[in-house]
């Protein structure tokens, strides 16, 4: 089916196009027109030796695909849906040691290993810490802001995901901008800016899981009170071996730690202009609004699934071997199951986004980790930097092809 409203060569994953916007016209001519579209490529031009994939748009189509993994693989290729054209087969191949490109039975076994890590109890432990902590942020960056200005995503944004992530895992505080710093040259090889090759890229992943795995190494010859202990050494309950542990912390480093970046980020955006949205928030500081901001900001834009054998979506026929591309970005603004969707409503309820996923195995296991940590750092704001304003111009977005990243956020107060 063609789509003949969209522009000449639309791919909603193409680096150039998400680093000045997310598509939502597109999306929203594609969910009227053809809400499952194939969108033909140059073959390898994402790593992939084939001719294109499929643009699933709908909220409820892509519930469906998430939650029949029979049927959609994240492990044929990945749940990445663009590398670099230069990447090597074998180079994408290893990342299926990465639970999110993990298929049932495996990925259900080192799923419930790691869920030991954030159960309602674990995540709750870290509440007061983390509070303290996002107070902390927000007081830093208030003192170190000189002539009341500021970059908030390096200032604020990527703090209180990193110290979250060093809490939860026992790493020292002093390492998180090392956490930081490799997690941002693995998902930063698209953007010139940054000047990061693929080869840097793999180095630095390859840096973060040797750093984990010994870790791990450390909590075996030494238990300790914390969960990489829970994780690799827990006697006869199955645990993690260092190599698993190692890909686990790489997925903290890029799913735990971006993700919620750029959600704070674009919620303060969010805010800022829409000002009243901001002055009801910090008056009665809804339960809902983390969630509505995880709506908003989507920072995972699409992952994608493979058809393990011919099935349909939404009246189309899909091959086996087909890439079925899992646009939440879409999803999270269809009409047919948000009211107003292109309306930032920190009171919206219900909201039943698919910012965390669509359901099914791979459904966000640190959603409720991520939701304290907005609501943390929203308080801390509203309560020190009340008068926040915008200062420059538009944030600067990454060049990315399935992150809606923010690299800078120019705001001032007083």
């Amino acid at each position: 089916m063609s789509c003949p409203a969209l522009p000449e060569g639309f791919d909603a994953t193409d680096p150039d196009l998400l680093q000045d916007r997310v598509p939502f016209p597109e999306f929203a001519r594609l969910r009227q027109t053809a809400p499952v579209w194939w969108c033909p490529q140059r073959r390898g031009v994402t790593g992939f030796d084939d001719d294109g994939y499929w643009v699933v748009t709908r909220h409820a189509d892509v519930k469906y695909v998430s939650t029949h993994p029979e049927l959609f693989s994240s492990t044929t290729n990945t749940a990445i849906i663009r590398f670099n054209e230069h990447i090597q087969r074998e180079q994408i191949d290893a990342q299926r040691l990465i639970m999110l490109n993990m298929d049932p039975p495996e990925h259900t076994r080192v799923r419930q290993i790691v869920q030991r890590g954030f159960t309602p109890r674990a995540i709750r432990g870290l509440e007061d810490a983390l509070r303290d902590r996002a107070r902390k942020i927000v007081a830093q960056a208030l003192a170190a802001s000189g002539d009341g200005s500021f970059d908030f995503v390096t200032q604020v944004a990527c703090e209180l995901p990193l110290q979250a992530i060093a809490e939860l895992i026992g790493v020292p505080q002093e390492d998180r901008l090392r956490i930081f710093d490799w997690s941002n040259k693995m998902i930063a090889y698209d953007d010139p800016e940054y000047a990061i090759t693929e080869e840097v890229g793999s180095n630095a992943a390859m840096e973060l899981i040797g750093y984990a795995m010994n870790l791990s190494a450390a909590r075996k010859e030494c238990p300790a009170k914390d969960i990489v202990t829970q994780l690799v050494a827990a006697e006869g309950q199955g645990n993690l071996g260092s190599d698993e542990f190692g890909f686990f912390v790489l997925l903290l480093a890029v799913a735990g730690n971006e993700t919620t970046r750029n959600a704070i980020s674009h919620g303060m955006h969010a805010f800022l202009t829409h000002p009243e949205q901001w002055e009801l928030y910090k008056a009665t500081r809804p339960a809902t609004a983390a969630e509505e901001i995880v709506r908003w900001a989507t920072p995972v834009v699409s992952f994608q699934r493979t058809a393990t054998r011919d099935t349909e979506i939404g009246g189309r026929k899909i091959r086996a071997g087909d890439r079925v591309g899992l646009f939440y970005s879409s999803a999270n603004h269809d009409p047919e199951v948000f009211t107003d969707p292109d309306r930032f409503d920190i009171t919206r309820d219900p909201n039943p986004h698919l910012g965390f996923g669509g359901g099914g195995p791979h459904f966000c296991l640190g959603k409720s980790l991520a939701i304290m940590e907005i609501d943390l750092i929203f308080n801390a704001l509203a309560d020190s930097l009340p008068d926040l304003r915008l200062a420059g111009p538009e944030p600067r977005r990454l060049r990315a092809a399935w992150l809606n990243g923010i690299k800078e956020l120019r705001v001032s107060h007083g």
